[in-house]
């Protein structure tokens, strides 16, 4: 009996003593986890958290510990990215502002100085004038329905429509000025109808956009192609020029807000850089997208991808 209740005093102490040492290994591990965690908040260091345990209750709080830490560097990263973005923006729209708001301020300034100018001369300085204010109007314009693509304030319809209706339609509303410019005109549009879903509208708008830049920055080639591609999902509008084209350098970064080419900011190449992104953006609402091919003075191809309806 004596025997018994030693060995029962014994085990019942080992029983303590491993109790004891669980949780002082516990109160460890936990302390580790805090400051560790409180040094990665205060220092905003992208360290994650090292700490060799056999608690698979431990091990698993630390994965998803971990998996937050990645999660918040991932964010940060972005608004990191979209600031940098944002910064960009401001400054090119601050300096896409005030190059005609110059010429409008120096010109009325003229007008109302110089007394000896002609009635003729006045109405020329007016509609220059006239000129340079609507295209700050259309910069702001087009900066407000970025901001709205993007805030998804903009809702668009969704419909069957006829890519081939359209994309004729769309084309021939430049068919005079590519004539007048002595451009090469390759259409190859299917005879019959092609239906997508999507808005009628966005895709006026996204096919003018794309029509307008081959014109604009593919000049040099003097060519300008609509093509329509089919495939058992998805339809396929392709804009293309001969024109200088973009390298690999920047295909990746023509969509993002304001950017543009160096040469875009000279008198030849003036754009604003929020066309394409207002493109892609409108392309996605409608659940495609847009992909760009390019071979400088051999072949530009804007791609434009769309959800085919086949009935």
């Amino acid at each position: 009996m004596f025997y018994m209740l030693v060995i029962l005093f014994i085990c019942s102490a080992a029983v303590n003593i491993f109790l004891f040492r669980s949780r002082l290994n516990l109160r460890t591990e936990i302390k580790y986890i805090r400051n560790k965690l409180r040094k990665v908040v205060n220092e905003e260091t992208g360290e994650r958290l090292l700490l060799n345990t056999e608690d698979k209750y431990i091990k698993s709080l630390l994965i998803q510990i971990n998996r937050l830490l990645d999660h918040n560097q991932k964010i940060k990263g972005n608004c990191n990215s979209i600031e940098l973005s944002m910064r960009k923006m401001l400054s090119n729209i601050s300096h896409d502002l005030k190059t005609p708001l110059t010429v409008i301020l120096g010109y009325i300034e003229i007008i109302n100085n110089d007394k000896s100018l002609t009635s003729e001369k006045v109405m020329s300085l007016l509609k220059t004038v006239n000129l340079k204010t609507v295209e700050v109007l259309a910069l702001i314009n087009r900066f407000f329905e970025l901001v709205k693509l993007e805030s998804g304030d903009k809702k668009l319809n969704s419909s069957r429509i006829d890519i081939c209706e359209v994309s004729r339609k769309i084309i021939l509303d430049y068919y005079e000025i590519l004539i007048s410019k002595e451009f090469e005109v390759v259409i190859d549009i299917p005879d019959d109808s092609v239906f997508v879903s999507g808005d009628e509208d966005a895709i006026e708008r996204v096919l003018n956009n794309l029509i307008t830049n081959a014109i604009q920055y593919g000049s040099d080639g003097k060519m300008v192609g609509l093509k329509i591609r089919i495939t058992d999902n998805d339809v396929f509008v392709e804009i293309s020029d001969k024109g200088k084209g973009i390298n690999e350098m920047h295909k990746d970064r023509v969509f993002e807000r304001m950017y543009t080419l160096e040469d875009s900011r000279n008198t030849n190449y003036q754009g604003s850089g929020l066309g394409l992104t207002i493109t892609k953006r409108l392309v996605e609402q409608m659940g495609g997208g847009i992909s760009l091919d390019s071979v400088p003075f051999e072949k530009t191809i804007f791609s434009v991808r769309l959800k085919r309806i086949r009935f």
